[in-house]
């Protein structure tokens, strides 16, 4: 097919064909999580002008989201490495950020001030974890992903 690659595994000895979705969904896990330590360290760690640039940035989920974004490394080159275990953290991942999400909402309910991009990057980061760990959860069932 095409956009596949085939791999001779260590462990099985036999070819294996391994979709590409496996090697996007782990680029894009590596490059969310570069770009989402980047941004979030500017905006905690940056020059004072590019913090005052952050407005009313919500504090817990600007540290979530700066955080997470190793853990979004750690399971890109999980999935690129086709670990099993990348999937139950990208599952982890998926159900923190619609936790952080949703305490967010309460933060904004209770009247608190906040910026309108930080809900628009929690649907972003929400919607593309959901949908690898989704991914994911189907190729495990077809044994792309090594114990």
């Amino acid at each position: 097919m095409l956009f596949e690659e085939h791999l001779v595994t260590p462990r099985q000895g036999k070819l294996k064909t391994v979709p590409m979705g496996i090697w996007i969904a782990a680029a894009v896990a590596l490059a969310f999580g570069a770009l989402t330590i980047l941004s979030g360290g500017s905006a905690l760690f940056g020059p004072s002008a590019m913090r005052v640039a952050v407005g009313d940035a919500v504090p817990f989920v600007l540290w979530f989201n700066f955080l997470s974004g190793f853990a979004y490394m750690a399971v890109g080159l999980g999935i690129a490495l086709r670990m099993v275990w990348a999937n139950l953290a990208a599952i982890a991942l998926a159900v923190a950020i619609v936790v952080v999400f949703a305490l967010l909402g309460w933060h904004i309910l209770q009247g608190n001030p906040y910026e309108m991009r930080t809900v628009g990057a929690m649907v972003l980061r929400a919607g593309i974890w959901i949908a690898i760990a989704l991914y994911l959860r189907a190729v495990t069932s077809k044994q792309y992903l090594k114990p």
